[in-house]
């Protein structure tokens, strides 16, 4: 048990983080598109994408909100020593991390405020798979159009009706990432 909890983090991690920083980037800059990632081995639940993710933009002076499955006792103690980032209830997170089901309602999450937008949350959503398939994103950092297989629409669509105000989210499956942020709009084809 000690073993897992220990082990996992980054082994290198200025160069490490660095390349997690900027796949993560430009995932966020390219809504839509899948990246991969490597670097953590988190203990299960999470997926390899969901601790390098965590282990990228995560401190001891993140607020980090886990719900299910991703609350076990292994990930709080794998957070604890390799991250420092403090558990927090959902309204006060700067990231949420768990399965879509366990994230309802995502209303309670905060989306920023008019003079700070920034200071929203951000949702890191473990998925069985990530693909170019399902509903068209179309936004900024979008040419035409991407597709990407999302849990749903509706609350995305309210999601952007929100705009600038809103949560981001970041999808991680295996060792793949793919966001969306609040600024793209979804679209059933």
């Amino acid at each position: 048990m000690i073993a897992d909890m220990l082990s996992g983090g980054f082994t290198d991690a200025p160069v490490q983080s660095a390349r997690a920083f900027r796949e993560i980037l430009e995932a966020m800059a390219r809504p839509g598109t899948i990246r991969r990632v490597e670097g953590a081995l988190p203990p299960a639940p999470l997926s390899v994408a969901a601790g390098v993710t965590l282990l990228t933009l995560c401190d001891a002076t993140t607020p980090l909100h886990l719900a299910g499955r991703c609350g076990a006792q292994a990930v709080k103690d794998w957070i604890a020593f390799h991250i420092g980032a403090p558990l927090f209830d959902a309204p006060d997170a700067d990231f949420a991390l768990g399965h879509w089901a366990d994230l309802q309602p995502v209303n309670r999450f905060r989306i920023g405020q008019p003079d700070y937008p920034d200071r929203s949350a951000t949702l890191i959503v473990e998925r069985d798979v990530l693909s170019d398939d399902g509903p068209a994103l179309t936004g900024p950092g979008i040419q035409l159009r991407t597709h990407l297989n999302l849990p749903e629409v509706q609350a995305f669509h309210a999601n952007r009706a929100l705009f600038p105000l809103g949560f981001d989210t970041i999808f991680t499956a295996g060792n793949q990432i793919a966001c969306l942020p609040r600024s793209t709009r979804v679209e059933v084809i």
